[in-house]
C-alpha cells in the first residue's frame, strides 16, 4: 500500500506536456473554424484545385509559419466553438471570435488582429425613421446567436430579439419583413446586407474586436500564438492581408497603433443563474411547439392511413408519395423550404413555420403507425360485418378504427 501511495504521488508530480513542445511536436497549429461563416473570414474556393481561403486562412498560415508548423484547419460548428477549444479538438480558436466578458470568463485571448463595428441595417421602405436602437422597441431585430450584438440587443429595452445561425438568413427574413432591423459586424453588413437594394444602413450602435482564443492553462502557447501576431503586425503581414481583402480601414489603423503589450489570461467560469430564464423559456416554448406539430400529425397521419389503405389508386399513390418524401428527407431540409423556399408565395412567421414544419413530418409517421394498427385487425372481421349488412363505412368506424387505435 505504502508502494502504491508513493507511486501516485510521484505520478501526481508529473509536470504536464508542454502544449507548445506538443504542437511542434505534432508538426501542426490545428485551428478551430466554420466555413459556414462564408467570405471573408474562412470558405471553400470553388475554382478546380483550390481549398480554404480567406483573410483567417491567411493568418493561420502566418501564426503557423512563425511558430515553425504548418496550419491544419478544423472544421467545426461557429456557436460551439469555444466549448470544443475546452475540450481539446484543437489549438486556437480563429474565426470572427468577438472578445466579451463572457467568452473572457472561459478561455484566454491574444491581442486583437482586427476592430468591427455593429451595424444597423433596415429596409429602405419604412426604415426612414430608424436611426437606432431606440427606434426600435418593440420590433423584432435579427442577429446570430453568442455575437457580440446579440449581447448589445438584450441590453437595449423593448427589443424582440430574433437569434439566427447564419449570416445571409437575417437579411432575407428583412427583405420578407419578418423584421425591422438586422445588427451584425459591418464586415457581415458589407457583403450580405448591403448589397441588396431594399436594405440601407441605419448607423453604428457598437464596437468590437476580434481575437484569437486559447485555453487558459496553457501559458507557453498564448504566448507564443501573442508573439506571432505580434509579428505579423510589426512587419506588416496583418496590414498586408486586410488591405488584400479590403478590410483595412481608420479602426486598423487605430488598433494597430494601440496594441496591448500583454496578452489577457482568462479566467474559469461558467453558466450562471442568470441564463436560467432564458433556458425556461426555451423548455416551454419547445413544449408548446411540439404538442400543436403532433396534434396536426395525428390528424394528418389519420388521413394519410385511411388514404393508402382505403382511397383509389390516385389517393393511394399521392398519400404514399408523401410519406416517402417526408420520411426519407431530414427534418432541416423540410423546415427550411417551409420557412425560406415558400416565402415569396406564403409568409409564414417561425412559430407557426415550426409547428407546420413539424406537424407534416410528424404525420408521415404517424401514419405509418395507424396502418400497422389496422393491419393487425383480423380481415374476417371486416367481413363477418359486410355480411352481417354494415356498409364498409360503418364497418371500419365501429369495428375495425376502435381497435387499431387502441
Amino acid at each position: 500500500m505504502g508502494g502504491i501511495a508513493l507511486g501516485a504521488a510521484g505520478c501526481a508530480r508529473v509536470p504536464r506536456e508542454d502544449a507548445l513542445a506538443r504542437l511542434r511536436a505534432r508538426g501542426t497549429l490545428r485551428w478551430g473554424g466554420d466555413v459556414q461563416g462564408g467570405e471573408p473570414y474562412v470558405f471553400q474556393d470553388l475554382r478546380p484545385g483550390s481549398g480554404l481561403t480567406g483573410f483567417e486562412v491567411e493568418i493561420a498560415d502566418g501564426l503557423a509559419r512563425r511558430l515553425g508548423v504548418r496550419a491544419e484547419f478544423v472544421q467545426n460548428d461557429w456557436q460551439t466553438l469555444i466549448p470544443s477549444l475546452e475540450r481539446g479538438d484543437f489549438d486556437v480558436a480563429l474565426n470572427g471570435i468577438e472578445v466579451t466578458p463572457a467568452r473572457r470568463a472561459r478561455v484566454a485571448f491574444t491581442r486583437a488582429y482586427y476592430a468591427f463595428s455593429e451595424t444597423l441595417v433596415v429596409p429602405r421602405a419604412g426604415g426612414d425613421g430608424v436611426h437606432g436602437l431606440g427606434d426600435l422597441r418593440g420590433r423584432r431585430v435579427g442577429t446570430l446567436e453568442g455575437s457580440l450584438a446579440y449581447d448589445l440587443l438584450r441590453a437595449a429595452p423593448g427589443l424582440d430579439v430574433v437569434l439566427y445561425e447564419g449570416v445571409e438568413e437575417p437579411y432575407l427574413d428583412l427583405e420578407r419583413g419578418r423584421l425591422a432591423a438586422v445588427v451584425l459586424d459591418n464586415i457581415i453588413a458589407a457583403r450580405y446586407g448591403l448589397p441588396r437594394p431594399t436594405l440601407r444602413e441605419a448607423g453604428t450602435v457598437g464596437e468590437g474586436v476580434y481575437a484569437i482564443a486559447l485555453r487558459p492553462d496553457e501559458p507557453e502557447l498564448l504566448a507564443a500564438v501573442d508573439g506571432a501576431l505580434a509579428a505579423m503586425t510589426g512587419e506588416g503581414d496583418l496590414h498586408a492581408i486586410l488591405r488584400r481583402w479590403s478590410l483595412w480601414d481608420g479602426r486598423q489603423e487605430a488598433l494597430a497603433a494601440t496594441a496591448p503589450a500583454s496578452v489577457d489570461p482568462g479566467a474559469r467560469g461558467g453558466l450562471t443563474l442568470a441564463h436560467l430564464p432564458l433556458f425556461l423559456r426555451g423548455a416551454a416554448l419547445t413544449v408548446v411547439v411540439s404538442v400543436l406539430a403532433m396534434a396536426l400529425a395525428v390528424l394528418g397521419g389519420l388521413g394519410l392511413c385511411l388514404a393508402r389503405r382505403y382511397g383509389g389508386r390516385m389517393w393511394r399513390a399521392a398519400a404514399g408519395t408523401y410519406v416517402e418524401v417526408f420520411r426519407g428527407t431530414p427534418v432541416l431540409l423540410q423546415l427550411y423550404v417551409i420557412y425560406y423556399g415558400l416565402a415569396p408565395l406564403l409568409t409564414l412567421d417561425a412559430f407557426t413555420a415550426a409547428v407546420v414544419g413539424l406537424g407534416l413530418n410528424y404525420a408521415a409517421y404517424e401514419s405509418e403507425l395507424y396502418r400497422a394498427g389496422l393491419d393487425a385487425v383480423p380481415v374476417g372481421q371486416t367481413e363477418a360485418a359486410l355480411a352481417l349488412g354494415m356498409s364498409r363505412r360503418l364497418a371500419l368506424r365501429r369495428i375495425v378504427l376502435p381497435q387499431a387505435l387502441r
